[in-house]
């Protein structure tokens, strides 16, 4: 018998944490490399995570509730057989640091950090911080070896990705004099607690608040929320369209669906549509690789799904959806929304999207500027469907008309192509038989 350290795991590309939503082991239980030991919530679902080894259970440190960090030792555990390996740290931020450190890129011995804040004591007396420690810094090994080809001190850099990670336009607007220090930063928030500590005190003492942490799915949005409209100059284009033979095609495809066992709602035809418009104008369906400097036209049709939770908004996602008949879509949304709601999707069912849709029209919204699903360039709002007055054959009527959103990315579409994207939705949602003609 050896005793493992049964470290946290990474569970996504770029996660550093997870809040344990249930702890399904105690001390004294004998495992096998089948149990799972915890269910976890990562950016986007409750994920059940499995015992790597066989043993018994002598120490655990987790409990419901609590947020772990990657590489932090969860449970100890007397194993039978060969142990396997696991990483101490998140993937490309320990090692590398380490390295930096060896390599003097994020000094941090004591007379580094006194040099750092003489120098700050200088430019700015009392003002001075002291130098952050790079263990605390959160970057990808390119962004380092930029900045150290740089002379920046990663340390002192405040980072601006996900979880504070540090990116290159970090380095370069801090060396440009742009950018604020990570340790400046860390401080102005306690400064502006102190200022508004005193009228918190003396607020009415009657008023009620409930305070509930900001952490699981509802920050994890937030994080995504953030960088896509951080990073991506958003413009939103708003139109309409007569979707009066939609309806009726729909209409006489509802027998037909029920005695297959499916429910047809008009998403699975957007879906269609948003597919064979993204073939017309690939610029819809990329993506921009800024390590790399290069934009990525993807010749496979994800479609993510954005789906309302008690939880949260999750986007599952329909892969391969050009493959897929309408029949085929509406069980696969169907499926995906229950499952999602019920937080039993799994993290690749929720990942690898090339383009989304957002349906505010169930919620009886109609025009809205959605945020894209970053790194995506492009989403689809879809509103909801109401009687309005058009004209056909000269004659005044009234017809159904959904409302339609388009939000891009102006780095790499102009906005003619981005209407003329939308003008093809438009033609399918208006004449389903041409839809039909583009599966």
């Amino acid at each position: 018998m050896a005793k493992f350290e049964y470290k946290f795991p990474e569970l996504g590309e770029g996660l550093h944490e997870g809040e344990i939503i249930k702890m399904h082991i105690k001390v004294g239980d004998k495992v096998t490399d089948d149990d799972i030991i915890m269910e976890v919530q990562n950016d986007k679902a409750v994920v059940e995570v499995p015992c790597p080894v066989n043993g018994t259970v002598t120490e655990v440190f987790a409990k419901d509730g609590q947020v772990c960090h990657v590489g932090e030792v969860v449970a100890i555990i007397d194993a039978e057989g060969e142990l396997p390996e696991q990483d101490d740290a998140p993937a490309g931020d320990q090692g590398e640091q380490e390295k930096d450190a060896a390599q003097g890129g994020a000094d941090t011995s004591g007379s580094s950090a006194a040099a750092s804040s003489s120098d700050a004591a200088k430019e700015g007396g009392n003002n001075s911080v002291p130098a952050v420690p790079a263990k605390d810094v959160l970057a990808t090994p390119s962004v380092r070896k930029f900045a150290r080809e740089q002379g920046v001190d990663i340390a002192q850099v405040n980072g601006t990705g996900n979880n504070g990670k540090v990116t290159k336009e970090d380095v370069e607007s801090f060396k440009n004099g742009g950018g604020s220090s990570a340790a400046a930063s860390s401080e102005a928030p306690a400064q502006e607690e102190k200022k508004s500590a005193a009228p918190a005190a003396a607020a009415d003492q009657h008023v009620e608040e409930e305070r509930v942490p900001f952490k699981g799915i509802r920050k994890a949005i937030s994080n995504a929320m953030v960088k896509s409209a951080y990073t991506a100059p958003h413009v939103t284009i708003m139109d309409e369209v007569d979707v009066t033979e939609l309806v009726a095609f729909r209409t006489r495809m509802k027998p037909i669906a029920e005695k297959k066992g499916t429910k047809v709602t008009y998403l699975p035809f957007i879906v269609k549509a948003l597919v064979a418009a993204s073939r017309q104008f690939p610029a819809l369906n990329a993506m921009i690789d800024e390590e790399a400097n290069e934009i990525v036209y993807k010749k496979y049709y994800n479609i993510g799904i954005a789906t309302d939770t008690d939880n949260g908004l999750i986007v599952p996602v329909i892969k391969d959806a050009d493959r897929k008949s309408i029949w085929m879509i509406a069980d696969s949304i169907r499926d995906l929304a229950a499952r999602g709601r019920e937080g039993k999707l799994s993290a690749n069912e929720m990942r690898g999207s090339t383009i989304s849709i957002s349906n505010i029209g169930s919620a009886g919204g109609m025009f809205f500027t959605p945020i894209i699903n970053f790194p995506e360039v492009a989403i689809l709002g879809t509103g909801r469907i109401s009687e309005k007055a058009v004209i056909k054959n000269g004659e005044v009527v009234a017809a159904p008309v959904m409302a339609l959103s388009l939000s891009f990315d102006h780095r790499i579409i102009d906005g003619a192509t981005a209407q003329n994207f939308m003008n093809y939705i438009k033609q399918l949602l208006a004449n389903p038989e041409l839809l039909v003609m583009e599966v």
